[in-house]
C-alpha cells in the first residue's frame, strides 16, 4: 500500500488534497448540486488555477460531476457522484476530528516553538 507503483496512492493523493476536501465537503454540505461561481465563493483563499485543477481531478476520479447546461451564458454545476457521496464519511470524519482536537494540535504547535526558540538561544 505504500509502494510508489501502488494503485491505491493516486486515489490517496487525490483525497489528501486540501482543496479536493473542502470542495467535496462544501458539496456534500449543502446537499445539492452547486454552480462553479457560488462554490468558489464558498472556497475563501483557493486561487482560480488550483480551484479548475481540483474540480477536474475530482471529476476524472468520478467523484464529482460537471453538468452543463445549453444556456448563454453557458450554465456549469457540480454534484456529488454516487462515489463521491460514499467518500463523504471520510471527509466527514476528517473534519470532526480536526474540529475536536484544534486545541490540543495548537498546543502541541506552541509547546513545539518554544522549545525550538529555546533551543536557538542555547546555541
Amino acid at each position: 500500500m505504500h509502494g510508489r507503483d501502488c494503485p491505491s496512492r493516486t486515489v490517496i493523493e487525490v483525497l489528501a488534497n486540501k482543496w479536493a476536501l473542502y470542495v467535496l465537503g462544501a458539496i456534500r454540505r449543502y446537499e445539492r448540486p452547486m454552480r462553479f461561481s457560488e462554490l468558489r465563493r464558498l472556497l475563501d483563499g483557493i486561487t482560480q488555477k488550483m480551484f479548475t485543477q481540483t474540480l477536474r481531478s475530482l471529476e476524472r476520479d468520478g467523484l464529482i460531476r460537471r453538468d452543463v447546461y445549453p444556456t448563454v451564458p453557458p450554465k456549469v454545476e457540480y454534484g456529488l457522484t454516487p462515489l463521491g457521496v460514499d467518500v463523504g464519511w471520510l471527509t466527514n470524519a476528517v473534519a470532526e476530528w480536526a474540529v475536536e482536537n484544534v486545541d490540543q494540535i495548537f498546543a502541541a504547535r506552541d509547546a513545539y516553538d518554544e522549545k525550538a526558540i529555546e533551543t536557538t538561544k542555547q546555541l
